[in-house]
C-alpha cells in the first residue's frame, strides 16, 4: 500500500494565532503573543558603549538586566519624540545559542491583542532579490489595514540589518 502524504502546513496557517499589535509611526506591526513577556512604561535606559545604533542600552527589570532595542532605529525609521504611549515590550527570543533570553523593544504605541486567522494572512510579497524579508512571517489584513507579522527572533538576532 503506498504511503499517504501528510499535508504540508502552509505559511499562513503556521502564522495564524494571537498577536500583539503595535505602531511605529504610521505603520503597524504584530508579534506573536507567545513571544511577549510583558509591557512596561518607558523607563530610564542605561546606555552601553560600543553598541549598534539601535541598541539603546539596558534596563533593570526586577533585578534582571534586559537589553533594549529601539525598533524605529533598527528599521531605519526617523526618530520621534516619546509620548505617554511610548513603551517597552519585553519579548523572549531564542538566539543562535539556543538559550532563551529577554529583550525590550521600544515602540510608539501598543494597540491590541488580536486573533489572526490563516485566511487573513498573505505571504510576504517578493520585493526583489536585494531585499531580505526573512524577518516577516507574512502580512495580515485586519479591518482594512495591513499589519506586518514579525519573526522577532530573526529581527533581533538574524543576519539581516534591516
Amino acid at each position: 500500500m503506498p504511503a499517504i502524504a501528510e499535508p504540508v502546513e502552509s505559511a499562513a496557517s503556521a502564522a495564524a494565532g494571537k498577536y500583539l499589535t503595535f505602531a511605529l509611526g504610521d505603520e503597524s506591526y504584530a508579534i506573536s503573543v507567545l513571544k511577549i513577556r510583558e509591557i512596561i512604561r518607558l523607563t530610564a535606559i542605561t546606555a552601553m558603549p560600543q553598541m549598534p545604533h539601535y541598541v539603546k542600552g539596558v534596563i533593570n527589570l526586577r533585578g534582571k538586566i534586559i537589553p533594549v532595542v529601539d525598533l524605529r532605529a533598527k528599521f531605519g525609521l526617523p526618530t520621534a519624540e516619546t509620548s505617554e504611549r511610548t513603551c517597552i515590550v519585553v519579548v523572549q527570543i531564542t538566539p543562535h545559542s539556543g538559550l532563551k533570553t529577554q529583550m525590550g523593544l521600544v515602540v510608539d504605541d501598543v494597540e491590541e491583542v488580536i486573533n489572526i486567522a490563516a485566511a487573513d494572512i498573505e505571504e510576504t510579497p517578493d520585493f526583489g532579490t536585494q531585499l531580505d524579508t526573512q524577518f516577516l512571517l507574512g502580512m495580515a489584513k485586519i479591518k482594512g489595514a495591513v499589519k506586518s507579522l514579525l519573526d522577532i527572533d530573526h529581527v533581533l538576532v538574524g543576519t539581516s540589518t534591516l
